[in-house]
């Protein structure tokens, strides 16, 4: 430990003081932000960001974080930074917020005792009758709400980190299982634990490989399904043409068309891997590595602007099985995609 702290940058042993000062750790946090905005450019920013790592690190162990619950009597100053940083479904109203919060809904944050008034990551949860698959429906604020105690479902859907300062410290895997375990003491009706997700990368994924591969990708059956439905083109140079029509997904014919060929490109790239065995999914690889197994794709789950430009609007759920975490983790871990029965299938088409 000596050694450790005789070969500390001066500008880190100097910033580690402030965690004694008013508002010094939120000071060191965005000093970190501010770095890394410039770090691209600069090569001191860069090197000091890195140096506060280590430094903010152990600052926010989450041995050190505080789970809270928030509700809609939460302070306005709080529910308004809710609003801000939420980073997967935007919040467009407060009644939508409002909705986000109800009796059947959840939202708990990690904070830290020196920043007790800012959220470092916050998730959201719906508490449902069997596995979610539409992120609109979810998200109606019209729906009626629906008692908690007669759910078997916990759907995570939104997982926000709100302090930019804080990149590269990693809180959403101990917040998805602190929140797990809460919710099967507070609700023991609740016996399944999933995500509702985005596939970010998939559309660019799928585009790629249309220009790439061509026919190549697809089977001698779907080539043929697609024949009805457009006599300009056949193959890969069919799908594209679907693609690019507006509100394609609208038409029954084509959305019966392209279904199979999208779901089994989308359920092949979730269950591939690199050469270093991580997902090619940046939220795969985020849900796989916390021990999440991929449960079931869901077709047109987020037809929004977003959901359309991320992933064709498919969507993911991510099982937690609380007993088989640590067999899945230690399994990704290795090199394994630990993917459900009907996902694997659809894999191989």
């Amino acid at each position: 430990r000596a050694l450790r702290r005789a070969l500390e940058p001066p500008a880190v042993r100097l910033l580690r003081e402030f965690v004694g000062v008013p508002q010094g750790v939120k000071f060191v946090v965005d000093l970190r932000a501010e770095l890394l905005a410039l770090a691209k450019d600069d090569a001191a920013a860069r090197a000091l960001s890195e140096d506060l790592r280590p430094l903010l690190g152990a600052w926010f162990d989450v041995g050190f974080l505080d789970l809270v619950r928030i509700d809609w009597k939460a302070p306005a100053a709080l529910l308004e930074k809710l609003v801000a940083y939420e980073a997967v479904h935007a919040i467009r109203s407060w009644r939508d917020l409002k909705n986000r919060l109800d009796s059947d809904r959840r939202c708990f944050a990690f904070f830290h005792p020196r920043m007790p008034d800012e959220p470092l990551i916050f998730v959201e949860v719906a508490l449902v009758e069997g596995m979610a698959g539409n992120v609109q429906r979810l998200l109606d604020a019209r729906a009626e709400t629906h008692d908690p105690k007669r759910a078997d479902t916990a759907i995570f859907y939104s997982i926000s980190n709100c302090q930019e300062g804080l990149a590269g410290i990693s809180f959403g895997n101990f917040l998805i299982k602190r929140v797990a375990n809460q919710l099967a003491r507070d609700l023991p009706n609740i016996k399944d634990f999933a995500t509702l997700s985005p596939i970010p990368g998939l559309r660019a994924h799928i585009d790629g490989l249309l220009a790439s591969e061509g026919d190549r990708i697809l089977t001698a059956g779907e080539i043929a399904s697609l024949g009805p439905v457009t006599d300009q083109a056949r193959g890969a140079a069919a799908v594209r043409a679907l693609l690019d029509r507006s509100l394609w997904w609208e038409v029954p014919a084509i959305d019966k068309a392209l279904r199979p060929i999208l779901t089994r490109l989308a359920a092949r790239y979730l269950t591939a891997s690199d050469d270093k065995g991580r997902a090619f999914d940046r939220v795969a690889h985020f849900h796989l590595g916390n021990g999440a197994v991929v449960e079931r794709l869901n077709w047109l789950a987020d037809t929004s602007a977003n959901g359309l430009r991320q992933s064709y609007a498919m969507m993911v759920n991510y099982r937690y099985k609380l007993a088989d975490v640590d067999a899945n983790h230690e399994a990704y871990a290795a090199g394994k995609v630990v993917a459900s029965r009907e996902v694997r299938a659809q894999a191989k088409g």
